[in-house]
């Protein structure tokens, strides 16, 4: 069974569904700091020397190993010559 299968099978169970969907916002987080930085052409030691910090904080940053406080997210962001935007969305599932 390849990956794909196997993540699609377990994506059929209800409960396995519901954790998965939870993450989805923190993937999307992760997907957009990796790619602002992909766009600028730069590597994790890259900005992390930009930062001020190490190569395996920024690797921690991408993984979703860490929770970033706003502070560290603009200066990353800025790093990578972006800036962040926060946008508020009504979410469907509180009002159901």
């Amino acid at each position: 069974m390849s990956l794909k299968q196997f993540k699609q099978k377990a994506l059929n169970n209800p409960e396995i569904r519901k954790e998965y969907d939870a993450l989805q916002e923190e993937f999307s987080l992760i997907d957009q700091l990796i790619t602002m930085r992909t766009k600028a052409d730069l590597t994790q030691e890259d900005v992390a020397r930009k930062l001020g910090t190490n190569k395996s904080n920024i690797s921690r940053l991408e993984r979703g190993r860490s929770n970033p406080s706003w502070r560290t997210l603009n200066r990353y962001a800025a790093a990578c010559g972006f800036r962040v935007k926060l946008e508020a969305i009504e979410d469907d599932r509180a009002s159901a």
